[in-house]
């Protein structure tokens, strides 16, 4: 058999790829480095070059699906123009557009997964308040919102929205979610000092 030499990069890209297939496949305790060795027909010495313990490839894999979303959000924003509601709206309706996300959202809402849904969902609001915390503040500038915590209120919303929303997390009935999604304009808008009625367009958003 001819040894395929692969760049460092391309070579830990695809071990992360890989185990991220497994992971959501077999579930993250039952996914051993072996599995993805014989995946992807290398050695151990190979795989424990770029990663010394599987709990550090699953640290790699959640940073890496958190790092693609965010940076295909900052795109978004960056070609959107508008005041900082506006924009607002393109980053909370840029979420509802990605496909392959659905699949990704079943597998990690299953039992088996829960840990590395809950890890995913932190790292990825983390990386995402950035943003928000950036189009929150223009609109304080703008004289759009009163909130002196743009970074934080941005926290803040995204991880209650998030997290009470999720039914991997909470199961809640149709009715239990629906008066939880009724509340979410007044909320935001409260946190932000803008005006009533501003984010009803959130009533229109698909939450999981």
């Amino acid at each position: 058999m001819v040894r395929i030499v692969k760049a460092p990069e391309e070579r830990r890209e695809e071990i992360i790829h890989c185990a991220c297939q497994l992971f959501l496949k077999k579930g993250y305790e039952k996914t051993t480095m072996q599995h993805v060795m014989g995946e992807l027909q290398i050695a151990k010495g190979t795989i424990y070059h770029y990663f010394r313990s599987k709990e550090e490839l699953l640290d790699a894999v959640i940073e890496s699906i958190a790092e693609r979303k965010y940076n295909e959000l900052r795109t978004i924003l960056d070609q959107s123009p508008g005041n900082g509601l506006e924009r607002l709206f393109v980053l909370s309706t840029a979420n509802q557009n990605a496909v392959h996300e659905e699949n990704l959202l079943a597998e990690l809402h299953k039992p088996v997964n829960a840990g590395m849904h809950t890890q995913l969902l932190a790292r990825m609001i983390t990386n995402q308040a950035r943003l928000y915390g950036e189009v929150i503040e223009q609109g304080c500038k703008e004289g759009l919102f009163t909130t002196k915590y743009p970074r934080e209120c941005a926290e803040f919303l995204l991880s209650a929205i998030s997290f009470l929303t999720d039914f991997g997390i909470y199961n809640w009935s149709e009715e239990e979610l629906t008066r939880r999604i009724n509340a979410i304009p007044s909320l935001v808008e409260q946190q932000l000092g803008a005006p009533e009625g501003s984010f009803k367009f959130l009533l229109n958003l698909k939450y999981h």
